[in-house]
């Protein structure tokens, strides 16, 4: 039988998450250092990384400092970017076959936005077969007018955890 493979997949941690002018992602700082901890863990371990690049028009234009990858994740020569033009990392891109040529069975998930671009990877990578974690505390996006990040973070792990991922805080996930 052949062992498991898992890779974690960091979902559009770009600067343009970082620089809405009067907008702060929920728990912004927090967020990121459990980001930054489990991309350290996952590369201590040998684990793959995979970045999600959202590239489309306005402040996701390839190439603009905006587009970029946060300099705090920044990928590492021979780790994988995806760049996706959906919410969905699977929709378009090569992230399917990127996992299978890597025998890749098990996804780790972080990053933003929790009712975007989190959401519909999660629910895809379950509709593919794909055994998946979201990390419960390393995940975020806005307030948008009617809830606060908070509770939309709140409410896409309760709504992801337990039929489309398994929930864990950042802390808990080994590689």
């Amino acid at each position: 039988m052949v062992e498991p493979r898992t890779a974690l997949i960091l979902i559009d941690v770009q600067e343009a998450m970082f620089s809405y002018p009067g907008m702060k992602l929920h728990d912004e700082e927090g967020v990121m250092e459990r980001i930054v901890s489990l991309l350290g863990r996952a590369r201590q371990s040998n684990t793959p990384v995979i970045f999600i690049q959202h590239t489309e028009d306005e402040e996701y234009t390839k190439g603009l400092p905006t587009w970029q990858i946060s300099s705090r994740v920044a990928p590492l020569p021979g780790e994988k970017i995806i760049e996706k033009p959906t919410w969905d990392a699977f929709h378009l891109t090569g992230l399917r076959e990127e996992l299978e040529r890597a025998g890749i069975t098990n996804l780790v998930f972080a990053g933003m936005q929790s009712e975007f671009c989190v959401d519909s990877t999660c629910r895809r990578a379950f509709s593919l077969g794909y055994s998946s974690v979201l990390a419960e505390d390393a995940h975020s996006t806005f307030d948008n007018g009617r809830l606060t990040g908070e509770e939309i973070v709140r409410h896409h792990n309760g709504v992801l955890g337990g039929r489309f991922v398994t929930l864990k805080p950042s802390s808990e996930i080994t590689f």
